[in-house]
């Protein structure tokens, strides 16, 4: 099978394809047919050295959608069940996506019904599931109002799509005009304009799912109604650390946390799907790669 290997830590350059014999079941651990995977921006930092804790060589990839090629001992899986497999240490603490089978551990294997395509499926997982998992964690209700700072992110798109699925009225967030329209065919009640990471409104949410991070943190807090809940998801800006940060000017009355999407929840993972195919929910895909083109994907996000 075709498998791309980082050996050392670098550009794009150093996914380099090697051909190793397709792995063998054991007695927790189910072999999986990969039909697509997307390309994450941290994958990047990963491949780049920015993960301390991940040991080269190593397949990176967080997520893959395909089939079941060989059960484990123990599985309840069968031979060409759809399934969709991320986090848990793929691609992390053991070989992950960016090759043609995969060996993965029975308890980060999800069965799915979903009849779109490969490519269609791939778009979900870890995206949707973030996003499914931050609209809990901001504990809203349906007939509320929910903004979401990085509309046009993957994740952002998603929780658009989900929240109106849930009943939201949802405001979603770009820096780019050109963009509007994209945010409103997924069906945005409202897309705001973030100038100089200020939004240009002065409307108040009842919660707020953000992707930027740290220099918009103060802004988005001054659109949230008291009691509401802030749910901070990405840091697409790349600033790690809140500096300056008044919590009794800024968070009074108001709620704050993190959403961590690493520990995947299996009943979850079942009714987001439900929710996606009852209401027919998807997001744009910006562009496919065969795998032998694995060294521009990165390139491209």
């Amino acid at each position: 099978m075709k498998s791309v290997v980082v050996k050392q830590a670098g550009g794009p350059e150093v996914l380099e394809f090697e051909e190793r014999p397709i792995p063998t079941a054991t007695q927790n651990q189910t072999v999986i047919k990969i039909h697509a995977f997307p390309v994450h921006r941290y994958e990047v930092l990963t491949r780049e050295g920015g993960s301390p804790s991940v040991k080269f060589p190593r397949v990176i990839g967080v997520e893959a959608v395909g089939e079941v090629y060989h059960p484990s001992k123990t599985s309840q899986l069968t031979a060409g069940q759809k399934v969709i497999t991320f986090m848990g240490g793929l691609g992390r603490e053991f070989d992950g996506s960016y090759q043609e089978y995969a060996l993965v551990p029975d308890s980060i294997i999800y069965p799915i019904t979903y009849n779109g395509t490969w490519t269609e499926l791939a778009s979900y997982p870890e995206t949707f599931y973030t996003a499914f998992g931050a609209l809990k964690a901001t504990r809203l209700q349906k007939g509320q109002s929910l903004l979401v700072r990085g509309g046009t992110t993957g994740v952002g798109m998603a929780a658009l799509v989900l929240g109106k699925a849930l009943g939201l009225r949802v405001a979603t967030t770009t820096r780019q005009s050109d963009r509007e329209p994209v945010l409103s065919n997924l069906g945005a009640d409202e897309v705001i304009l973030d100038h100089n990471d200020q939004l240009q409104t002065s409307s108040k949410y009842d919660g707020v799912i953000d992707m930027v991070g740290v220099p918009v943190v103060v802004d988005s807090l001054s659109h949230l109604k008291n009691g509401g809940t802030y749910t901070l998801v990405g840091m697409v800006t790349g600033q790690w650390v809140w500096k300056d940060f008044d919590p009794f000017t800024n968070l009074s009355n108001k709620y704050a946390t993190v959403y961590d999407s690493s520990q995947v929840d299996g009943h979850m993972v079942q009714k987001m799907f439900g929710l996606i195919n009852q209401n027919h929910l998807e997001i744009p895909i910006s562009k496919v790669f065969k795998l032998n083109d694995i060294q521009e994907a990165p390139r491209y996000v």
